[in-house]
């Protein structure tokens, strides 16, 4: 089996970064992702505060990292690990793919998150027949049509706009009487001339072969009422993978995130966490932060132990 310092589970932001540390430190290192490196982050329209950029989408971003990663370290996409096996000797862990089986002294968790669903009526049974969780992937589709966007944070309203940039009729739908987004998105969304609906839920999606509505719920009042649409694109907030973290005896919090230290450093010896998968703020710009500490802190420890 081949062996390596640092293994990376995940290559988003924080796992690219990671490798890009953990190279330059003279470390020999492996970054593995299930999927193509970017993961979720691919799908953002348009980011406009990650620093360097007035303005990049996810996709090109990440190209540009993965570019600059695979110059430090190696990267094995569309590789799924299965298993991390605790070892007593010096390599500690035996990670195990869909594809082959390495060993390594220490592994960095930066596995990510996926969408959250509505889990309502009708969701699963029109997946890919006008609903949808990427504007990037779908939204091209629904030029000159009537949607609805659900959710009231920062990728909601990015995702709005994007859609309604691509010639979209869009209707926001949040359960709040607010949105939960940066101010300069909210101002946007009323500067675009992106219609809201405040204090509502999607209770319902209906149709025949495709989307035709869905029934919405006042939350105040209790009210439904029919809104007739061509699709449903969703955005409210993701599910951390922490399976793997999990088999490890790595601790979570309430939510089901990773708990680590400042170093990023989990409960278990020599395995730290990264990114959307721990407890913190969910953007870039900390995901890339943490895995600079990350691979930093494994360095620095295995040096002691050597």
């Amino acid at each position: 089996m081949e062996k390596y310092d640092i293994i990376i589970i995940g290559a988003g932001p924080g796992g690219l970064t990671a490798g890009i540390y953990a190279g330059r430190q003279g470390t020999k290192n492996l970054i593995i992702d299930r999927d193509l490196a970017g993961g979720i982050g691919r799908e953002v329209p348009e980011m406009e505060n990650y620093p360097g950029f007035d303005s990049i989408s996810g996709l090109e971003l990440i190209e540009k990292m993965k570019a600059q990663a695979i110059k430090n370290c190696e990267l094995h996409e569309m590789e799924n690990v299965e298993e991390i096996i605790k070892n007593n000797d010096e390599y500690r862990f035996t990670v195990k793919t869909n594809k082959d089986e390495y060993l390594t002294k220490s592994i960095i968790l930066a596995t990510g998150s996926s969408h959250r669903h509505l889990d309502v009526k009708g969701e699963e049974e029109f997946k890919g027949k006008g609903v949808s969780y990427c504007a990037t992937c779908d939204g091209f589709f629904f030029a000159g049509r009537d949607i609805i966007m659900v959710g009231g944070g920062n990728s909601a309203l990015q995702e709005a706009i994007y859609l309604k940039n691509l010639g979209a009729n869009v209707t926001l739908i949040h359960r709040r009487d607010e949105f939960r987004a940066q101010k300069h998105l909210q101002d946007l969304i009323e500067k675009e001339g992106v219609n809201t609906i405040l204090n509502a839920t999607v209770e319902e999606i209906q149709g025949d072969m495709l989307v035709e509505k869905v029934i919405l719920k006042d939350t105040k009042t209790g009210k439904l009422c029919e809104l007739p649409i061509n699709g449903i694109f969703i955005s409210v907030g993701y599910i951390p993978h922490t399976e793997l973290a999990e088999q490890l005896g790595v601790s979570l919090d309430e939510t089901g995130h990773i708990i680590t230290d400042k170093n990023q450093k989990t409960n278990i010896d020599y395995v730290y966490a990264i990114g959307d998968v721990c407890v913190g703020l969910k953007q870039w710009v900390v995901a890339c932060g943490e895995g600079a500490v990350a691979a930093t802190s494994a360095y620095y420890d295995l040096k002691e132990n050597q």
